[in-house]
């Protein structure tokens, strides 16, 4: 089973090793950088799974790379590696949108269990922008009288007056009702407001 990819980012070299093989144990695949500047030279949008961060590292420090992160738009989960003085730097990640923190030395199976969280939300994100994406290719089909009568449609309104309302025929909308429920590949007006919602309408 495919259970994304692990980003781990710290500037040590023994403690790097030892999550990558901690990972490989869970059947987890993950890549290594040993600093926050090598992995931004690496990045690109297409990268998906969750992030792995050390609070301290030398020149960018893991808040700073989260940040970073995050300006360029990047979703992916992230999860802090903190000793106990840095808690409190780790509670404003969280703050910021961080997926979760672990006090060092923690319990592997607890890493393990909270990076399979954070993997888990990461794919729901990329299903959720590809349905999104679904739902706006299929309205971009749309002509523009199809979205009017489509609106109404969606306000519970009957053929009868949606063709008072816009001055047409009324086999006119059955053919425009028709032609929606084919191109947003639905079979009813029930599941056109299902798909449809929570997804504003010009």
């Amino acid at each position: 089973m495919n259970k994304g990819m692990v980003h781990l980012i710290d500037d040590d070299d023994a403690f790097r090793d030892a999550l990558a093989w901690l990972l490989r144990s869970y059947r987890i695949e993950s890549r290594a950088w040993n600093s926050a500047e090598r992995f931004l030279a690496d990045y690109h949008g297409g990268m998906r799974g969750c992030l792995i961060l050390d609070i301290r590292m030398a020149d960018m420090t893991g808040p700073e790379l989260f940040d970073n992160m995050r300006a360029r738009g990047c979703t992916m989960p992230a999860i802090f590696l903190t000793g106990h003085a840095d808690v409190p730097l780790a509670v404003q990640t969280l703050k910021k949108g961080a997926f979760d923190f672990l006090e060092k030395p923690f319990i592997e199976s607890e890493l393990a269990e909270r990076i399979i969280a954070a993997l888990s939300l990461d794919e729901q994100h990329r299903r959720l922008a590809v349905s999104t994406a679904s739902i706006e290719s299929r309205l971009q089909l749309l002509t523009a009288r199809e979205r009017e009568v489509m609106k109404r449609i969606l306000n519970g309104q009957y053929n009868k007056v949606i063709a008072a309302d816009l001055q047409i025929a009324m086999r006119t909308v059955e053919v425009h009702r028709a032609r929606i429920f084919e191109k947003m590949n639905v079979r009813s007006a029930v599941e056109l407001a299902q798909l449809l919602a929570g997804t504003p309408l010009e």
